[in-house]
């Protein structure tokens, strides 16, 4: 039993916790199957394919936010973490969750561009006032000079969402030509401006296409009766302070343990907010001060699971929230992992598009996947195994790649040398 000595007087001013008092010892590979067992890879996996609308909100409770991202070649990234915590399973519960009423998950700037509960979504206010001076450069320039257009496209959207960038652009006949000198931000004035009232809070996404396509719509669309006053009349910066806490509280308990970045980063706010949310957490006994050697200081979350031993298989996309914190994942699992989609090939030393395997408590290997959907054949271009990896794993992980060809409708896997 641990017992806090925190006194009233620390209670009430509630130091930045910078340099905590460690009540206990935790380490590494216990810190692992902790982290392990908080983003729920050891809860029970229905039968291939079987799996409900409960294990979807299984998921979305355990990780809390969920990573968009483009890239297609093996499958749209925020499909993936339910894959490698429920294997094969009807995306289209995923979609379900996301585009119809009541919606269990809606899009937002979190992590990144992710998925998260309706609940979760007022809490990013305070990044939302920051839209205009913190949004990328078109979307700042059509707001200093056509704010008269972005209320245009405000009240379209409101009027006649969810529309497509390319419906709306069409509905108000003004597609402006497309700048061609700078690959990937040529947007035209109406997609900057709705990008611009998305990351403001002004309107909100009803889903995706098929396309990938975001369909911008009125926040009463989105926004579940019960919340929809907390959509639309949250406080002001005066409940900045409160909403950090919550935000902390869902990382803490998602990583089960972390470092003052790890609970920072997971919904990327500052570390100067994160340390008096951290101390009042502390505070009230919700997180533990603990030192993992070898690690920054850290902080145990009250109800963490802390396992004797697990074992867990899973492919992990490269914006799984178990691996996305980069420094974290090299510090308790001594695994150096970078993206490399956006490296030059003649430069990659793993692949294009690399999942990490999760064998027992190890990340043991790296497999540069690509779902040839033409072919049917899910192609393993590279593995790259860590030093140490069980002979075990590599059964399992033919295992795991055939699971995912199927739960993909692919009908073999080819492994490639190399």
């Amino acid at each position: 039993m641990i017992q806090r000595t925190t006194t009233p007087a620390a209670r009430a001013t509630r130091p930045a916790p910078t340099a905590p008092s460690a009540t206990r010892t935790v380490t590494r590979a216990q810190a692992r199957r902790v982290a392990i067992a908080a983003q729920g890879f050891l809860d029970p996996r229905p039968e291939p394919f079987a799996a409900t609308m409960r294990h979807v909100q299984r998921v979305v409770d355990r990780v809390g936010v969920v990573q968009i991202d483009s890239v297609n070649v093996l499958a749209r990234s925020h499909y993936l973490p339910f894959f490698s915590r429920l294997g094969p399973y009807d995306t289209g519960l995923l979609d379900r969750a996301r585009d119809r009423a009541p919606r269990r998950l809606v899009e937002d700037w979190a992590h990144e561009a992710c998925l998260i509960p309706p609940s979760t979504w007022p809490l990013l206010d305070f990044r939302m006032r920051t839209a205009a001076d913190r949004a990328w450069g078109g979307m700042r320039r059509i707001l200093e000079e056509r704010p008269d257009f972005v209320d245009v496209v405000c009240a379209e959207v409101e009027a006649r969402g969810p529309m497509t960038t390319r419906e709306l652009e069409v509905a108000l006949a003004h597609d402006q030509p497309r700048r061609t000198d700078h690959w990937g931000w040529n947007w035209s004035d109406v997609k900057q401006a709705l990008e611009y009232l998305f990351w403001a809070g002004r309107i909100s996404s009803a889903g995706r296409t098929s396309q990938f396509e975001r369909r911008y719509a009125a926040l009463s669309t989105t926004a579940p009766p019960a919340l929809r006053a907390a959509w639309t009349q949250r406080p002001g910066p005066e409940a900045d302070s409160d909403r950090h806490v919550e935000l902390v509280r869902t990382a803490a308990r998602a990583h089960g343990i972390g470092t003052e970045l790890c609970l920072a980063d997971y919904f990327r706010i500052s570390r100067e907010d994160a340390r008096p949310a951290i101390a009042r957490l502390v505070a009230d006994g919700e997180l533990i001060p603990v030192t993992v050697p070898g690690w920054k200081p850290a902080w145990l979350h009250a109800e963490a699971r802390l396992p004797r031993r697990v074992h867990a298989e899973a492919l992990l996309s490269p914006f799984d929230s178990l691996v996305w914190q980069r420094e974290r994942i090299h510090a308790l699992w001594d695994f150096h992992y970078r993206i490399e989609i956006y490296t030059p090939a003649q430069k990659r030393v793993h692949g294009y598009y690399v999942l990490p395997f999760l064998y027992g408590d190890a990340l043991v290997a790296r497999c540069d996947l690509k779902a040839d959907r033409s072919a049917g054949v899910l192609r393993c271009h590279r593995i790259t195994w860590e030093r140490g990896a069980p002979a075990e794993a590599r059964p399992a992980l033919v295992a795991n790649l055939e699971s995912m060809a199927a739960w993909l409708g692919l009908s073999r896997v080819e492994l490639q040398p190399g």
